[in-house]
């Protein structure tokens, strides 16, 4: 694909350094004889704005021209892309609006706002946020910065598969398999290709929510498909209407096994990080780690990375899932 591939995300790595942080890759002894495997937890949740998201952002925007970027750029997101779009214009002097659903939570709208992006609002169930988007790009002379669906965005998130790579290496570590999470499908696409380079012959599987996996669906059926309606779940970061025509692109040519996790096995899995690995996971971050506590796959006596890919979640949320 034009402008994406492993050399694309090396470049992005370079691009990126010194700007992102480099997130560790946590392990528990505790967690891993829980499903009878080594499990090796890539802490997205700890990255800038708390979301793999500002890496695909960033990369894309320091792409741009000066004077385009002068200009201001614009993104539609149910939250952390909109964290990740709104630091990137911070960090490059220039301004953002971020298109989001009126029910994202509340700590991500505020979050865009602090690092000092316009929101603008929108409702799901009647209005379409990428003709809205597409509005204020042709009002303000902004340039639109997709969530998923670009090769700038793809490769920015392929440098956590990257980093994973590189710290189980270090580790003494040789991944077999490995789950990411997935919506539009920009970190599934990116973080497959890189480690899909670094380990051949990887396990490769996506996990969606239950009953909207999209992204599954259109690897079946070799198109994009759609949700068939908001989820309305606990799993925002992970409720995009459409799966990716890139990603899917991306996915196909891999052997991507799709698997699901519940709002109810979500909360279990962010129970889980917080008593195990110590940290603070938003639900649909905690959907790969909830397959694997659930038993969506058999991992027995393998060794599996998985993405926890943020963690901004709403307080009332976080108290359920730690209660017990």
């Amino acid at each position: 694909m034009p402008g994406f591939g492993i050399d694309a995300i090396h470049q992005a790595a370079r691009r990126l350094t010194g700007h992102v942080v480099r997130t560790p890759l946590l392990n528990s002894p505790v967690l891993d004889d829980l499903v009878g495997a080594r499990v090796l937890v890539k802490a997205e949740c700890l990255q800038l704005t708390g979301s793999f998201k500002v890496r695909g952002a960033l990369n894309a925007l320091l792409t741009l021209d000066e004077d385009v970027r002068r200009a201001g750029i614009v993104a539609y997101s149910a939250g952390n892309h909109g964290q990740g779009v709104a630091a990137a214009a911070r960090l490059a002097g220039c301004p953002a609006v971020i298109v989001m659903p009126r029910h994202a939570p509340r700590v991500k709208v505020d979050n865009c706002r602090w690092w000092g992006a316009e929101t603008v609002l929108y409702d799901p169930r009647t209005e379409d946020r990428e003709e809205i988007a597409r509005t204020i790009v042709q009002a303000r002379g902004m340039t639109l910065i997709p969530p998923f669906d670009d090769p700038r965005v793809m490769a920015g998130q392929g440098t956590v598969g990257l980093e994973i790579a590189e710290q189980a290496r270090e580790q003494g570590l040789t991944p077999d398999t490995v789950l990411v999470n997935c919506s539009g499908g920009g970190l599934a696409a990116g973080v497959i290709t890189a480690l899909g380079h670094a380990l051949p012959g990887l396990a490769h599987h996506i996990v969606e929510p239950a009953g909207f996996d999209k992204m599954a669906r259109s690897l079946a059926a070799g198109r994009v498909c759609a949700n068939p309606r908001p989820p309305g779940g606990l799993m925002d970061a992970l409720s995009g209407p459409v799966a990716g025509a890139r990603p899917l692109a991306v996915l196909r040519p891999y052997d991507v096994t799709g698997l699901t996790a519940t709002d109810e096995e979500a909360l279990a899995a962010m129970g889980t990080a917080h008593r195990l690995l110590k940290i603070v996971l938003e639900p649909g971050a905690a959907a790969s780690l909830a397959a694997l506590l659930s038993g969506k796959v058999d991992v027995r006596g393998r060794t599996v990375a998985l993405v926890a890919s943020g963690g901004n979640v709403d307080p009332a949320v976080y108290r359920r899932a730690v209660a017990d």
